[in-house]
């Protein structure tokens, strides 16, 4: 039998150490052993306690070495994958941070083909899910890829959209009554279920209800950069007379804070703020009675377009993204129900926002400020 104590501080700080952060069951229970044993327990007691037999107590015990806690592993556990030399994981860690195309294959991502590419490579045969066991060991996991819009961005034109915008946001910090910064764009919101991650018992998959039904909501709206106010407006469909129809609606619910403050109406074409519109390329958007009408009808206002797919520096993203999180996996019966919990989300306050957050998948990340 042990004598108590017979692990010294550091032994035994470092058995603690790999028991927490061991990937391996199994290893983490023979750690466990030696501390019980440590603590003046007999095998009888540590058997019961860890569920196993007082002969692998004791087995363990006379083959772990404190000194080498690499002894406390059972060579069985390992796998065939110890066939594979370090030269063989140091390729494998570089193939798997490259394209497949680079290599002549038509897949765009690496499933179990890396497998075969590397026995090709350095002749050593290992199954797929060998490899697999070696890339968790070296802390990688299996994930859904972000899509980018990187490749069709032109850096030069988003710089110098960054530094307009920046001078926009300066001035309106300044003083939001001479100029007003409102981020636009358009989302639609449908009465098919809207599938997020859920918690679940390891080996089962969350089922959604499978329910089709038809029907959608599509939102124009805007978002005022100095104070958040959100203004969203329902439309049948987007277009370029509907788009036309809710900048006036905007470009009136701003007269009407201008006056309500205290101004006169007649002076808001020359004195009130200069409201300035981000919004995306959209065609109807660019339609040339549109924008001329803008001009003659609505002259405070000033369109900014952004850079082709650069719908990251469109802050109005991230009421789009938190608002259909928060609708998911909601079944709704109607359009009208569904418009009715947009309505309370989207104008009355109800939607909270996280603004530190990022927007996923558009693009180059945004973080509000």
């Amino acid at each position: 039998m042990p004598v108590k104590g017979f692990l010294t501080q550091a032994q035994k700080e470092r058995v603690q150490k790999s028991m927490r952060e061991d990937n391996s069951p199994q290893y983490r229970s023979r750690c466990l052993m030696l501390l019980l044993m440590n603590d003046g327990k007999t095998y009888e007691q540590i058997a019961e306690f860890i569920g196993c037999s007082r002969r692998t107590v004791a087995h363990w015990y006379t083959r772990g070495e404190p000194e080498n806690l690499e002894s406390l592993r059972d060579g069985r556990e390992q796998g065939n994958h110890l066939k594979a030399t370090n030269a063989y994981i140091q390729l494998l860690l570089e193939v798997i941070e490259q394209e497949p195309a680079l290599f002549g294959y038509e897949f765009d991502r690496w499933t179990g083909l890396r497998a075969t590419h590397l026995a090709e490579q350095t002749g050593i045969q290992l199954s797929s899910a060998q490899v697999r066991e070696i890339l968790r060991r070296k802390k990688y996991v299996y994930l859904w890829s972000k899509y980018s819009l990187e490749d069709k961005q032109n850096p030069d034109k988003r710089v110098v959209f960054k530094q307009k915008l920046a001078s926009f946001l300066t001035r309106t910090k300044a003083d939001p009554k001479q100029v007003q910064v409102w981020f636009w764009d358009e989302s639609g919101f449908s009465l098919r279920v809207i599938r997020r991650q859920s918690w679940t018992k390891k080996g089962q998959r969350p089922q959604v209800l499978g329910q089709r039904r038809r029907g959608r909501v599509n939102v124009m709206g805007g978002l005022r950069e100095h104070d958040r106010k959100q203004l969203c407006f329902f439309v049948d469909k987007g277009n370029a007379d509907y788009f036309f129809e809710q900048l006036s609606q905007l470009h009136e619910e701003v007269q009407h804070e201008w006056i309500a403050a205290g101004n006169q109406a007649e002076q808001f074409q020359h004195q009130g703020p200069q409201i300035v519109v981000i919004l995306d390329n959209a065609s109807y958007h660019k339609r040339k009675d549109v924008t001329e009408k803008i001009q003659q009808e609505l002259p405070n206002l000033c369109l900014e377009f952004l850079p082709a797919y650069s719908p990251d520096l469109n802050l109005i993203e991230l009421v789009w993204h938190s608002c259909k999180e928060y609708i998911a996996h909601r079944l709704f019966q109607t359009v009208d129900e569904l418009r009715e919990l947009l309505d309370q989300l989207l104008n009355q306050g109800k939607l909270k926002i996280k603004w530190q957050r990022n927007i996923k998948n558009k693009g180059d990340a945004l973080i509000a400020s």
